[in-house]
């Protein structure tokens, strides 16, 4: 397993692996999320393939063929008066092909975002989990994630 940045070639596996992500979000919670959609489309996608702070890291096999993927975003905290001014990399989505789970490609992108946040001068890697998705609470706990903050509704 080998991880680096996608390219275009890429684009269809990260299009199938956007809508097994959405799957599991639109089971979650179908009141907000749209079954039998993504959350890019291909010429998004593409479009978001050039922007330096926004990469998009991919885990292949020996075939070269995408098995996972981290949307990541560079940020740098608002300025504040009473808050330290730092970078983070927020985990904007992590997914690893259903046929290809429990190979520890999952850990892999994690680890390879954390050495790649602490290249880029990041303070801190973040992300969010929709309540109900325990399986990705476990798993980012058993990487060494901590909840920072709760967001919390009321549905009207």
């Amino acid at each position: 397993m080998r991880i680096r940045k996608a390219e275009e070639k890429d684009i269809p596996m990260i299009m199938e692996l956007l809508g097994q992500v959405l799957a599991i979000h639109a089971e979650i919670r179908p009141d907000i999320f749209i079954p039998g959609t993504t959350k890019y489309t291909v010429s998004e996608l593409a479009e978001l393939l050039k922007q330096e702070d926004k990469p998009i890291y991919i885990a292949v096999n020996d075939e070269d063929v995408c098995r996972g993927y981290a949307f990541c975003q560079l940020k740098e905290q608002d300025f504040s008066t009473n808050m330290v001014q730092f970078k983070s990399l927020f985990i904007d989505d992590l997914c690893v092909d259903k046929d290809a789970r429990g190979q520890h490609i999952g850990e892999y992108l994690f680890e390879y975002v954390k050495q790649e946040a602490k290249k880029l001068g990041c303070y801190e890697v973040t992300l969010n989990v929709w309540a109900g998705n325990t399986s990705a609470e476990h798993f980012y706990e058993k990487m060494g994630m901590k909840t920072q903050e709760r967001r919390m509704e009321y549905i009207l």
